[in-house]
This record gives C-alpha cells, structure tokens and sequence, in this order.
C-alpha cells in the first residue's frame, strides 16, 4: 500500500479515534454541583496576608476559622445572603452586585446569546443551583471588609444613559476601628472592562499596613458544550507573568495539589478560561502582585492575585485596585488590554498555523462580512499558494493512472514474486520519471491546516453563531441537513475516480469505501470545516481533471505520431 492510502487511514482511524472519544464524553454523567439556593452566593476562603519568606511568594492554601482573627469561618463552599442586591445595565452587559461582599455573583452579555435562536444574552457569572462563578474582592485584616461583608447599597437599579461613558458605583462598607472603606466599581461604554478598587481613609493613630485580593469563584462545571467531534476545550485557571509566561492549570491539578502557580511578580494576570469566553484579573504592571489557585469546597474553585497595600498614614488616604476583565474572547481586542492575554484563545498544539490562519479569516471577514465567505477564500488562497506542489503531485498521479496497463500487465508476469514485482515496478517509475509518492504531498500539506482550521472553528467566539447562508445559521455548528457532509462525500468518490486505480483489489475496494466512511464522520464536523472541504476538493478535482486530461491527451498523441 502506497504512502497516500497510509496517509488516508491514518486520517481515518484519527477520526474514529475522535468520534470514539466524543461518543465517551456523551457517556459520562453530569459533574455534580452543590445546589445553592437563588439567594446563595459562592463563598471561598480569604486568602491570608503572604508571609515573608513564603515559598515562592504563594499565599497559605488555607485559612483558619478562628473568629479573632478578623478571617470569617469557612463551613462549606456557599454562604447564605440576605439577598439585597443592584442590577447595572450597560450597553454590552446587565451586571448583579450584590451587597454581601460587593460581589459581582451575575453578568449577562447583552450581544451574545444563551443559545442559537434564543433571545436571552450568555450568562457568564452566575449564583444558582446549576451553576456557581463570581468575582470577588477584599481587604485582609482585622474589621476590614471583605468579600462577605454586607456594603451599603444605593437607592435603585443603575443604567448607563445615552452619552454616559462611564457609570460608577459606590458602596459603602461599615467603618470599622476608625478605618472607611469604600468599593467602587466603575463601568465602561462599549467596554468588558470593569474597573474595580477601594479607597481607604485611615483614622487611626497607626499607620495602616494590608492586603487587597481579586478572585474567582467557580464551580468546575465544563463550559458551554461544543458540538462537534472530539472536543474537549479547556475549562480552568490561566497565569501570566513576563518571566513565567502563559500557564494553564486544571481544576484536576488543583484537586490534587499539583498546580503550579507563578511566583511573586510586578506584571501578570490571572483568569478564568472557558469555551469563547473568559475572566480575568488585569493589574497594573508596575503593582506588586501574588498568585493562587487553590479549592475551598467540594467542586469549589478559587483564583486569583492578592495585591500589598502598605503605609497607609493616620489620616491619609489611598486607592488599591484592579482591571476586571468579563466577556468573550474577542481576540481584535484581547492583546491591546495586557501582554499575552490573547493567549487564553487556546488553538493547542497548532497555535503557529491557527493564528494567521484566523487573522487571514479575520482580514477577508472585513471585506465580505461573513465568515463563510470569508473561508472560501482562504481555502482559494490556500490553494494557490501551493498549486506548484499540488500540481506536480497530481502529474505524478495522472503518469501512474496512463500507466495503468502496463502495472497490470507486470502484476500478470510477476504477481507471484513481490519482490521482482517490486522491482520492475520502480524501474518503470524511474523511466517515466514518476514519483510514487507525490500524491500524498496534498494531503500532508492539508492535514496541518485543515486541523487547525477545526481548532479556529471552535475556539474563535467570532464564529459562535455565524450564518453563511440558507440553512448554514451556524458555521461552528455541524451541517443541520448534512447537505455539506454529502458534497463532501462525492466529491471524495470523484476524486477517487480519477486517481489511479490500485493494483490490489482489496485496495481498490478499501479506496472506494472511503469517501462513504468519511463522509458519515463529517456529518458531526463543523459546517465551516466541512465547506472548507468541500471548496478545497472541488477545486483539486478541477486541477487534477485538467493536468490528467493534458497527460493522457499529450501520450494519445505520442502514439498516434508512432
């Protein structure tokens, strides 16, 4: 069997590989997760003060509930609510903060749906029985408030008018041992930014020396599923720092104390990742910072970064805060906000082919305005750029079809000598100047790029519900009809046609199969990645008909002229 026909069952039994593993997955029953009532609001240790000469700069991994130490005791991963909280509505977003802790416990994305065809926006952060995520911050220390301490609350809902670029809320936190401290979050037109940071006056008669922390809370429910074969998209804190670059950690890690966090920096940010979307923490850079990831209750997650607030003189004042980054993975925009945060759009191992790949899409969405079109031409541009080598891989192919007669007048002379056989085979390749393995040259070259492109498929919130046209509403969605599945199944059998028939039955029997094994595969792919496919075939079986047609008419004429 040639290298070609290796190649294309390697290709296959990759695919049943992933179907297999899909049909799993489908298999297993749902992560359980602590049922919290509408009232419930995810609670988590908070983080003790780093102590000097602390291994790495990592914070201590637990907390002791001892009342008297201003730590509020830890009894299980939810902690009840008195339910007061303040809806902000902006023009991207409707935000639910609530009075215990200040904590942002739901954000739902105005311009990104639930679901395809569902007028409800994505809901990232969110406090209920089916699912626990939060953003939470505080201050370390005796008396002051942290993430369960019940702040002041304005009068009424607050909404970003018409010509308002920012809307600021302001909550107010018990004055406690002569210190005031006040929550401000401040909201941004046309922005996933939220700026959040407290001000501390000092009315004591001692300098004020403490922490600041800004953490998620989250369950380690998976995402949003994906519907498509094999996908297992990363769902888990994310680190950077300058030195340490981009990290990931899994909640499996964290569970059994293996995650690696980032020592003590002066830049770097902590998030969590999920399919299309993501949280971050984004502190200044020049802000001394410490990271940790570490659980605090059965399924109960927490990261984040604690941040030194130091010298804060009797009767003076000072503000400590951060950048709070909550929405989708819009990667225009994800690298202007912090070094490296355009990482968390997670392309895997084929990141180096993923990334221009996209920024190409990206570029060719702008002049068509829509994303099918837009991999059309890619997958045109793709192809001119290695027409020379597909070309000369399909006059190899074309020779050895004109060549068919005489291989199978060999297999007649020395089918029973495989060796022999062998051998007067590749002196007839050396004559007519045949590379036996020029057609695999196309399929390596598609390989790279087609998984890749499976990758920007899943991994780009751009095509999360983007409609090509007619019944392709989603392209990061399989074919609903399995119109494109099909095309992509004939135009398989057409290729095949025209490729030199094998010498071995079985061979030709197995090469024939294909197209109808792949084409049962390809129902489950994304419509994006299977028009890719279909343009891409279509287009090699004109090159191909053409240089085969050339070929087989310059040898007709070679022997009529003698």
């Amino acid at each position: 069997m040639d290298l070609r026909r290796i190649l294309l069952l390697a290709i296959f039994s990759f695919s049943l590989a992933m179907l297999w593993d899909a049909w799993v997955n489908g298999q297993r029953p749902p992560v359980a997760v602590a049922s919290l009532s509408q009232n419930a609001v995810p609670g988590g240790d908070v983080p003790l003060a780093p102590q000097s000469g602390a291994a790495q700069g990592v914070p201590t991994p637990s907390v002791p509930a001892v009342a008297a130490s201003g730590v509020p005791q830890v009894a299980d991963a939810a902690v009840a609510a008195t339910g007061a909280s303040i809806t902000v509505r902006t023009d991207l977003a409707v935000a639910e903060v609530s009075a215990l802790g200040g904590q942002i416990v739901r954000l739902e994305l105005n311009k990104h749906k639930a679901g395809k065809g569902s007028a409800d926006g994505f809901v990232l952060f969110e406090h209920s029985a089916r699912h626990t995520y939060a953003a939470q911050t505080g201050l370390i220390g005796d008396g002051l408030p942290n993430h369960r301490t019940e702040y002041r609350l304005p009068d009424g809902d607050l909404t970003l008018a018409d010509g308002q670029d920012t809307l600021t809320l302001r909550l107010e936190a018990p004055e406690a041992n002569g210190v005031k401290v006040t929550k401000v979050l401040t909201f941004h037109r046309d922005s996933y930014i939220i700026d959040v940071a407290y001000e501390i006056a000092n009315g004591r008669t001692e300098a004020l020396n403490t922490h600041a922390y800004f953490q998620f809370s989250r369950d380690g429910k998976a995402a949003e599923g994906v519907e498509a074969v094999g996908v297992s998209t990363f769902t888990g804190p994310a680190f950077y720092t300058d030195a340490e670059k981009y990290r990931k950690i899994k909640f499996e890690e964290i569970d059994e104390g293996k995650a690696k966090v980032p020592a003590a920096a002066q830049d770097g940010w902590v998030a969590l990742v999920q399919h299309y979307f993501v949280g971050a923490w984004l502190p200044a850079s020049d802000a001394q910072r410490e990271f940790f990831a570490r659980k605090i209750g059965p399924d109960m997650y927490t990261a984040g970064i604690i941040m030194p607030v130091v010298g804060v003189a009797p009767g003076q004042s000072t503000t400590v805060g951060s950048r709070l980054f909550a929405g989708p993975q819009e990667q225009s925009d994800l690298d202007a906000l912090a070094p490296g945060f355009g990482l968390v759009v997670d392309y895997g191992w084929l990141t180096v082919i993923a990334a221009p790949l996209f920024w190409a899409l990206s570029k060719l969405h702008l002049i068509t305005g829509n994303w099918g079109w837009a991999i059309i031409l890619v997958t045109i541009a793709i192809k001119l750029l290695f027409f020379p080598l597909s070309a000369a891989s399909y006059k190899s192919m074309a020779k050895m079809r004109v060549l068919g007669p005489r291989m199978q007048r060999l297999k007649e002379l020395y089918g029973h000598d495989k060796a022999r056989m062998q051998q007067e085979t590749m002196d007839m390749y050396r004559k007519e100047k045949i590379n036996p393995l020029g057609g695999c040259l196309p399929i390596l070259v598609q390989i790279p790029v087609f998984i890749a492109l499976y990758w920007v498929l899943l991994g780009s919130v751009e095509m999360r519900h983007a409609p090509w046209l007619g019944w392709i509403q989603d392209l990061s969605a399989k074919d609903p009809y399995y119109i494109l599945p099909i095309l992509m199944g004939v135009s398989m059998l057409v290729q095949t046609k025209l490729n030199p028939t094998p010498p071995d039955p079985i061979q030709a029997k197995v090469m024939m199969f294909l197209p109808v094994v792949f084409t049962f595969m390809f129902m489950w792919f994304p419509s994006g990645l299977v028009l890719y496919w279909v343009v891409n075939n279509t287009l090699s079986i004109a090159q191909q008909w053409q240089i085969t047609r050339m070929i087989e008419g310059a040898k007709k004429s070679g022997a009529k002229a003698a």
